[in-house]
């Protein structure tokens, strides 16, 4: 119950044609350093944000009812923008920027509002436990999916990946809309 929620927001799979546009140009030493950044970055984010989250609200004076709502808006901003305009995430980056493993890969990519968010959300329904495999298994699939991205690119073709994103665009406005019910009635105290 708590893989599937991070599986959406992580998009594992959603990223790849960003990883190729981004890669593509670099050698294979390279690109195996940054998928090791991407990986630790995205992992140390969401790790950290899953023990130190509240805490970092409760400073800053934000509820995790405000947070969802936030975190909804702003995604289903992005994922509307990405559906219907036909760009895909990140296309306004450059190739020729070597720290692609940290940002935009890292963060906000792959560990971006809506990981954030539904990892305090399962952790907060599931316990930590639970949450941190999730976590880490999601994890695994992204370094997965990005050493294997010829494979992928051979499977489906880049039509086929081009289609799967939007798939996943769908799935993540409707996460966002449920990040955004969650937060009212949390507000609401319901």
């Amino acid at each position: 119950m708590t893989f599937i929620p991070i599986f959406v927001a992580v998009d594992a799979l959603g990223n790849i044609p960003l990883f190729i546009s981004l890669t593509h140009s670099l050698s294979k030493k390279h690109k195996a350093r940054v998928i090791q950044e991407s990986i630790v970055t995205a992992t140390v984010i969401a790790i950290g944000f899953m023990f130190l989250g509240k805490a970092v609200l409760r400073i800053l004076g934000i509820t995790v009812a405000d947070f969802q709502i936030a975190g909804g808006i702003l995604l289903l901003v992005i994922s509307t923008n990405l559906l219907l305009s036909g760009r895909r995430k990140g296309s306004a980056l450059t190739e020729k920027n070597e720290s692609v493993g940290v940002f935009p890969l890292g963060t906000p990519l792959i560990t971006g509002p809506a990981v954030l968010t539904m990892t305090m959300i399962v952790r907060d329904a599931f316990g930590w436990i639970p949450a941190l495999v999730s976590i880490i298994l999601n994890m695994l699939i992204v370094w997965a999916s990005f050493q294997y991205t010829d494979f992928f690119l051979r499977l489906i073709g880049e039509a086929g990946m081009r289609a799967f994103a939007k798939i996943i665009y769908i799935l993540l406005a409707a996460i966002a809309v449920m990040m955004m019910r969650k937060g009212i009635l949390g507000v609401l105290g319901l």
